[in-house]
């Protein structure tokens, strides 16, 4: 049976790792188009102050919020039969690469076994619940890095790509990408899945690099890039991806993936420069910066630029990411709408102009990751 979800009368939404940085942002972007909608999101509340990420929501009335694990079935099920839910949005997944180096096993428990309890939960609600087969989607965001790396003058990733990941973070999540495949085949669940390329973006992580490299500016902290920075990776900004996600729900075919890319390639070291040059233009503007951020590289009379230090690259580390997103673009009609140099600016002012949110998540916890990732690799 190929459908679409616009066979469900009403969506009623799970949305897993709510509170996290690409979930938590759905969920406002969601809300904000259906403001009646029913969203339970769902979190485990891994890092110290996401739950913040999901301030404001509570206005409406068919939000609320649900602390827990993705791999605790017998709350899935709780969750799901209590709101009548017909629509699941897996967003939660580990998704730190060098974590997944230090620590796979936290990759595999949440990104394999925490998607493969969802889809027994969602198959015995939907499938073969008291009222037999009912209306439904499950979608599953991945990632780009599923498919290995590219060299320089390489097409870029299309859904037909093989699968080739390099690190156990990406082979956690081809894991996963393959069980939601299978439950497709085997069972007959209506399933959609979303491979994207590097988001950027409000609410993001700050060990990820572009908000690391903000705050470290902030801060008058070295800015480390991995080797020779010439790594090249496909910019999408947050809303773009939210967006597009969206559309797969409202038009995306039953059994169908579709890559989601900002057609936005950046090396590294470039993008490092750009927020430098960026930071040091704000500053320069507007003297209520250098009041609000005394220790920062410009209150200390430096260029950002100069903080920049290379420091020895990362076991596997990819060489380039690139996704083709004809797909999505020529079936569903969705482009991105944000480019790069606006995306970027508007997610500097928000890191100036929210730093209670990223001071609470950088916690004791949070800069011992740091020393350990970054001072142990030191050029």
């Amino acid at each position: 049976m190929s459908v679409t979800t616009d066979s469900i009368v009403e969506k009623r939404l799970l949305v897993t790792g709510a509170a996290g940085f690409i979930g938590a942002n759905f969920c406002h972007h969601w809300l904000q188009q259906h403001p009646r909608a029913t969203l339970i999101a769902l979190d485990a509340l891994t890092y110290a102050g996401n739950r913040h990420n999901l301030e404001g929501l509570e206005q409406h009335s068919g939000f609320r919020f649900v602390q827990g694990d993705i791999n605790d079935a017998l709350l899935v099920e709780r969750v799901m039969t209590d709101h009548h839910l017909n629509v699941i949005v897996h967003f939660a997944a580990e998704s730190h690469v060098d974590r997944s180096i230090h620590d796979p096993d936290a990759f595999i428990q949440t990104n394999i076994l925490g998607t493969h309890n969802l889809l027994r939960v969602a198959r015995a609600i939907w499938l073969d619940g008291p009222q037999g087969w009912i209306p439904h989607r499950f979608h599953h965001i991945s990632t780009d890095e599923v498919y290995g790396t590219l060299g320089p003058q390489d097409p870029a990733f299309h859904e037909e790509t093989p699968y080739a990941p390099n690190s156990p973070y990406a082979a956690s999540k081809a894991g996963a990408d393959h069980l939601v495949r299978a439950y497709q085949h085997t069972y007959g669940l209506s399933t959609t899945t979303s491979n994207c390329s590097n988001n950027y973006g409000p609410y993001h992580f700050p060990e990820k690099l572009i908000p690391l490299i903000i705050v470290n500016i902030l801060h008058n902290k070295p800015l480390p890039i991995y080797g020779d920075g010439r790594q090249i990776r496909d910019w999408l900004y947050v809303e773009d991806h939210c967006r597009g996600i969206a559309t797969i729900l409202e038009q995306g075919q039953e059994g169908e993936s579709y890559n989601i890319g900002g057609c936005n390639e950046w090396a590294n070291i470039d993008i490092v420069r750009l927020i430098g040059e960026i930071m040091d233009e704000l500053f320069a503007e507007d003297p209520r910066w250098l009041q609000a951020f005394p220790h920062s590289a410009a209150a200390q009379g430096r260029k950002s630029a100069d903080l920049i230090q290379h420091v020895r690259d990362r076991p596997g580390h990819d060489r380039r990411y690139a996704i083709d997103a004809t797909k999505i673009t020529r079936e569903l009609g969705f482009k991105p709408a944000v480019d790069f140099p606006t995306g970027i600016r508007q997610t500097i002012r928000w890191y100036l102009e929210h730093p209670q949110w990223w001071q609470k998540i950088m916690d004791g916890s949070y800069r011992e990751w740091l020393d350990v990732q970054y001072g142990a690799l030191k050029a």
